[in-house]
């Protein structure tokens, strides 16, 4: 294998798994060429340079739950995005190409199909998106996370159980925790309102154990400055950031998480064998986060608060009931590590092979 390319983003849940397939690839292939293509308003566009991995971008935008405005301009940008597409895919010539869904995948996987140029798609959550729906009467193979998955995908569709890609570092890193009780928080890639409005009222609960507890706080963007300011004035050890790069450091240091439960999330809970409380997002496509969340606490390996049952008062008192029991987070630890599936990225990578094998 000399040149990859891994197209979408636009959350870190589609993007990470690209990211974990990247290095596995790496691994395999010293020599490799790998390009990302994405957005310019997705994560993939601070995240990617970060990592070291090269990205262009396409002209496209979302289409689902959009106003009509910005629908009408997105149909504009298609007949632009395939032209860009095209074009990326003549100069760089790929052996095969990985969607990894969001919108930006759309473009780059059919352009693909149309050159015969060898690809794949990875649905990441049980009930697949829009645009990987649509992908499954192009693609030569369907990667998925759940065998449940297979029942959404066009009949006939070659569809494939790999799991969801994790990247090594995030559960190689093993456990690294220190003698203050470390609360791991963050919904999602973009942050979410909810837990971070949740967190500032369960401040003044966690008062009574601030000499016990440290916190791990990703914010997003838009709520840093309330959040950091509302630590601070009571005096929390909490280390509060934007976004957080260094995931691997801060599930190592992590004796609970507290998070959303998209599918990223509970792969990399799972794989590294973390106790949570998972908060779904409400709102999600087709309730898949309640049916992650739901999983693992139907399994014994996490707890699930509702977001209508969340308030700060009871977020706290989980939490205080956490610090307290300890053992109760051992039995969630084993529980969660044995649904874990670490070699996902291996079978993607397998997968990939497969196909360029055929060219």
């Amino acid at each position: 294998m000399k040149r990859i390319v891994i197209a979408g983003g636009g959350t870190g849940g589609h993007l990470y798994p690209g990211i974990a397939v990247a290095k596995e690839f790496q691994k395999r292939y010293k020599d490799i060429e790998i390009l990302f293509v994405g957005t310019a308003s997705g994560i993939e566009y601070r995240v990617l340079p970060k990592e070291g991995y090269r990205l262009e971008t396409i002209r496209i935008a979302g289409f689902i739950g959009k106003g009509l405005l910005k629908k009408i301009a997105t149909l504009f940008m298609i007949p632009f995005s395939i032209i860009d597409s095209f074009r990326i895919l003549n100069r760089f010539k790929p052996q095969c190409v990985i969607g990894v869904g969001g919108y930006a995948s759309g473009p780059l996987v059919l352009s693909a199909a149309f050159m015969r140029i060898p690809n794949v798609i990875l649905e990441e959550n049980v009930v697949p998106g829009a645009t990987n729906r649509l992908l499954s009467y192009f693609t030569r193979k369907v990667a998925v996370a759940f065998e449940d998955t297979k029942r959404f995908l066009r009949n006939g569709a070659d569809v494939v159980v790999v799991g969801n890609p994790i990247r090594e570092e995030i559960y190689k890193r093993g456990s690294q925790k220190s003698d203050r009780f470390t609360l791991l928080i963050f919904g999602g890639s973009l942050g979410a309102h909810t837990i971070n409005m949740r967190m500032v009222e369960a401040i003044d609960y966690l008062k009574e154990i601030k000499e016990k507890i440290r916190i791990i706080h990703q914010t997003g963007e838009a709520d840093y400055s309330l959040v950091k300011d509302a630590y601070n004035k009571a005096a929390l050890n909490a280390d509060v950031m934007p976004f957080i790069y260094d995931m691997a450091t801060a599930y190592a240091n992590a004796d609970l998480v507290v998070s959303r439960a998209g599918a990223t999330t509970v792969a990399e809970l799972t794989a590294c064998g973390k106790a949570a409380i998972l908060i779904p997002f409400p709102f999600a496509t087709h309730n898949h986060q309640e049916m992650n969340a739901r999983a693992l606490s139907d399994a014994g390996a996490g707890e699930m608060m509702l977001n209508k049952d969340l308030n700060g008062k009871i977020l706290a008192e989980r939490i205080i009931y956490f610090l307290n029991n300890r053992q109760k987070i051992e039995e969630m630890e084993k529980k969660c590590m044995a649904l874990g599936k670490r070699d996902a990225a291996s079978k993607m990578a397998d997968l990939c092979e497969g196909l360029a094998s055929y060219v």
